[in-house]
């Protein structure tokens, strides 16, 4: 099933399989300790965005088959990150922009004055405890 209203940066159709299959490899690299900066991570999950978008658009049957594995990756982003802070209430919508990954690769660059690690830098609020660097 291709679907019309999402499309790769390049221009070319998306699947569902390939949608879930993206929010799939995202999730196993913010486990893993993601490695981007935080504009990269803004940008890597535009898929889940995507899967929300088109989700209400599926028959029933292909929603049942599939929410048990969009269910299972959402728990697994969830446990690998943290809530942004003052968004750990009632989650928005679009509850997956509002959340930190736990493992930050850092490599060996110096904070900034926030706790950030570069590409971070631009958050607005101190890094969490629950921000863990890793080389």
């Amino acid at each position: 099933m291709i679907l019309n209203t999402t499309v790769w940066a390049n221009g070319e159709p998306c699947t569902l399989p390939q949608l879930l299959a993206s929010w799939g490899s995202l999730v196993a690299q913010v486990e893993e300790g993601y490695a981007w900066c935080k504009p990269e991570f803004d940008n890597d999950i535009w898929c889940r965005g995507a899967l929300a978008k088109v989700w209400p658009l599926l028959p029933p049957r292909v929603r049942a088959v599939c929410q048990p594995r969009l269910d299972g990756l959402d728990d697994r982003f969830r446990a690998a990150t943290i809530p942004w802070p003052g968004h750990d209430e009632e989650p928005p919508q679009d509850w997956w922009h509002w959340r930190i990954p736990r493992l930050l690769e850092a490599g060996t660059e110096e904070c900034g004055t926030l706790g950030w690690p570069e590409g971070w830098e631009i958050m607005p609020f101190p890094r969490p405890e629950g921000v863990e660097l890793v080389e």
